[in-house]
């Protein structure tokens, strides 16, 4: 008997699979994978539904609290972000890969499949993992060239529920760290999206009276709202709603994918906006010059293997390593206020401050004014010498005039 093991999601890509797999390719079973990485609970329903009645076998692994302290916290110490998106399909998907090598593995079966198309940065961040073991991969999307709109009549043809029209596309993935939406319309970046796309947030709303709430840090990981511990998955689902409700969080952008193309992208991610901004807010209070410097690079290389899905890259951990040591310090809290699709730092304390007040104030006589005189002599020093000799022209006024040929 030929078996394989489908990464499955409930949404059309991963439903129409199913039949795929069977009627082109020749598969006698197959076994479906869900994990719970915080989408919806309608989402986690559908799923079931479907694969009770597509699929001969059928697994729900909730790793809300696996993806929240292995993926989600390394990536705020991390201040993941790939040109401005927050990667949370980006990270969330090695994981999913993960449990269905696992369960592959319980059930011995060496068939993997997925239904991301060859368009995108998906199949590259599954077949990472999924390339790791001796199992044959198989990606039906990509593999017959299908279009959404012939997925959509094959779905009905075979009795699976489709949610999506002609007219209203949208692909849509949800985790507990953000909100993804495209196609139809919003490939073109022109096109101004609609406000229906958005289920996160509300329309930013400068009448609406701001709030402010207050995180606490420990070693860079959040840890409580308003001086109240909570647990990270209930911390994060209580600021998506809270900021959510404030408009924050949406982000529109054309962005780079792995293989080349630019491709419009919408997000919605509140808490992640919130979390994020606090958190490289309180680096700067306690963070050497230096630190700060190095540490924008590495996060950048962090984010840059998350956004490919190369958390198994020998490089991965090495950056973990230095990002773990750099966050010892990063303890204390961060104001933060939540109004008209803003997330704005109104005032950061930590025990671990490098911030001075005696030192900075302008009243301060803890240092004498005077002792940065010698500073100031040799601030330039080398700009200065090469002026005097008449070597620079940096500052010289441009005639505007064309050399002479000669």
């Amino acid at each position: 008997m030929s078996e394989v093991v489908l990464a499955y999601s409930g949404g059309l890509d991963t439903s129409v699979c199913i039949p795929l797999l069977k009627e082109r390719y020749g598969f006698d079973r197959i076994v479906t994978v869900l994990v719970d990485v915080g989408q919806p609970r309608s989402d986690i329903e559908r799923g079931n539904r479907r694969a009770k009645q597509l699929a001969d076998e059928h697994y729900v692994i909730d790793a809300r609290e696996e993806f929240v302290k292995d993926y989600i916290f390394p990536l705020i110490k991390a201040n993941g972000s790939y040109e401005g998106y927050v990667l949370g399909t980006a990270i969330a998907r090695p994981l999913i890969a993960i449990k269905a090598v696992e369960i592959a593995k319980q059930k011995g079966i060496k068939n993997l499949a997925h239904g991301c198309t060859g368009r995108g940065n998906d199949q590259l961040r599954f077949e990472a993992i999924f390339r790791a073991t001796d199992c044959r991969v198989i990606a039906p999307m990509r593999e017959l060239d299908l279009a959404r709109e012939w997925e959509i009549d094959y779905a009905r043809e075979h009795g699976i529920e489709v949610t999506v029209t002609r007219d209203r596309p949208w692909s849509i993935d949800e985790n507990i760290w953000s909100r993804s939406i495209e196609g139809g319309k919003l490939e073109d970046p022109y096109f101004e999206p609609p406000e229906e796309i958005y289920g996160w947030t509300k329309k930013p709303d400068a009448s609406k009276k701001a709030l402010v709430v207050e995180i606490g840090f420990v070693q860079g990981v959040p840890v409580s709202l308003d001086g109240v511990p909570m647990g990270g998955v209930e911390l994060i689902e209580l600021l998506n709603r809270l900021g959510g409700e404030h408009g924050v969080g949406r982000t529109d952008m054309v962005e780079d994918r792995v293989l080349g193309l630019k491709a419009r992208e919408n997000y919605e991610h509140p808490a992640a906006t919130i979390i994020l901004t606090a958190h490289k807010d309180l680096e700067h209070l306690v963070l050497s010059r230096a630190e700060l410097r190095f540490k924008v690079m590495v996060d950048e290389a962090w984010s840059e293997l998350a956004y490919m899905g190369l958390v198994e890259d020998p490089l991965y951990p090495d950056l973990n390593a230095f990002l773990d040591q750099s966050q010892k310090r990063v303890n204390g809290s961060v104001k933060m206020k939540l109004y008209c699709g803003n997330a704005i730092p109104l005032g950061r304390q930590s025990p671990d401050a490098l911030y001075a007040q005696d030192m900075v104030s302008f009243d301060s006589q803890t240092l004498s004014q005077k002792d940065a005189e010698g500073f100031a002599k040799y601030h330039g020093f080398q700009a200065r010498l090469l002026k005097r000799k008449g070597l620079n022209d940096v500052l010289k006024p441009v005639s505007g005039k064309v050399p002479e040929k000669k």
